[in-house]
């Protein structure tokens, strides 16, 4: 049971932010064409959306060797079992949350390659709502990990 939990959380996480993400910020901007955005935002959308991928992926893999979980609660409720060991190392050195700024970078990256001010709008909306979510997560590790957790946050950006 715990497996298939575990196998639920990151398909729903996959599902909601690479998928449905998008495609919502494409219906509210009109549905325009995503074929033809010349070379340059091409080049620019790839390199973002790519490495938000990576890094999300990174932080993931890294999650589940290292921390033996999933850090993410969604507003106080477990998605996935949650990490057993405060990370500190690895994406974790980079920032708080890499796993959400990977998928703040491929939204971004979806920004530019739809290139309207709705799919922006879409973006700072899902912004404020994961920085409230954090700002839950944060005070749940501080609980569940202590002074260790403290500790890191006050050597470590959120972003």
């Amino acid at each position: 049971m715990k497996k298939l939990r575990e196998i639920l959380g990151y398909l729903l996480g996959g599902v909601l932010f690479v998928g449905l993400m998008p495609t919502v910020m494409w219906l509210v901007s009109g549905m325009p064409p995503i074929v033809h955005i010349g070379a340059l935002r091409a080049s620019i959308t790839g390199l973002l959306m790519m490495g938000g991928l990576a890094l999300s992926i990174w932080t993931i893999v890294y999650m589940k060797r290292r921390g033996k979980g999933n850090p993410m609660d969604a507003f106080g409720h477990e998605v996935a079992p949650r990490t057993q060991h405060l990370m500190t190392d690895g994406p974790y050195r980079l920032n708080r949350n890499p796993m959400l700024t990977g998928t703040l970078l491929y939204l971004a990256g979806v920004v530019v390659w739809l290139w309207t001010w709705q799919a922006a709008v879409v973006w700072l909306a899902f912004l404020a709502v994961m920085l409230v979510q954090v700002v839950s997560e944060e005070r749940r590790l501080s609980r569940d990990f202590g002074e260790e957790y403290n500790a890191y946050r006050r050597r470590t950006r959120r972003f």
